[in-house]
């Protein structure tokens, strides 16, 4: 993925309140919106870098289970 369009992203939800960025991920995924499936990794890249090793863990745990 570009810069710029990862800097789109960042820019697009940047401020926005939980609920607003809940909305934003939920409807990526339920509308399978092609052009917003890509924001979604931008957003778990800023999740992966604010997390403590133990959240890390967590997360890989689930997606480990939830990929079996």
């Amino acid at each position: 993925m570009n810069l710029n369009l990862r800097n789109a992203i960042i820019h697009n939800v940047a401020g926005n309140s939980q609920d607003e960025l809940e909305d934003t991920i939920v409807d990526a995924i339920q509308n399978g919106e092609e052009k917003m499936l890509p924001g979604l990794g931008v957003l778990f890249e800023v999740i992966w870098k604010n997390s403590s090793e133990e959240e890390k863990k967590e997360m890989l745990a689930t997606l480990e289970s939830g990929l079996k």
